[in-house]
């Protein structure tokens, strides 16, 4: 499952986030997932309680958010929403277009828990 060693990635990353400032625990984790990232969502909420237990993050919320398909387009440089089989030119319907988000799997926010160090 491609989506479980997502998850053990993604969490090596969060943890070194948390220990860096010294965080006790992580809350909540939102990813940001484009469309042709080739990232299931569903799977990847599935994948995660298994790769956290154990971890700083295994009581954390996995909240995932889908991106937007944007691309440039070369011909009239207008920056249009795409779907993932059409990646055309939303203003003058140009094919020479660059995508700009839609293939992303991104660690957006993190919500952790630091103790006061006045304690």
């Amino acid at each position: 499952m491609h989506e479980l060693s997502l998850c053990q990635s993604l969490l090596d990353q969060v943890e070194q986030i948390a220990r860096e400032h010294g965080a006790t625990r992580v809350d909540r984790i939102l990813l940001k997932i484009g469309p042709l990232s080739g990232v299931e969502g569903a799977l990847l909420q599935h994948a995660y309680p298994l790769a956290a237990a154990g971890t700083i993050a295994a009581q954390a919320e996995l909240v995932i958010e889908p991106s937007q398909i944007r691309v440039r387009c070369r011909q009239c440089e207008a920056e249009t929403d795409a779907t993932p089989n059409r990646l055309l030119c939303g203003a003058c319907g140009s094919f020479e277009t660059r995508l700009i988000s839609g293939d992303e799997l991104l660690l957006a926010n993190l919500e952790l828990t630091i103790p006061d160090s006045d304690d």
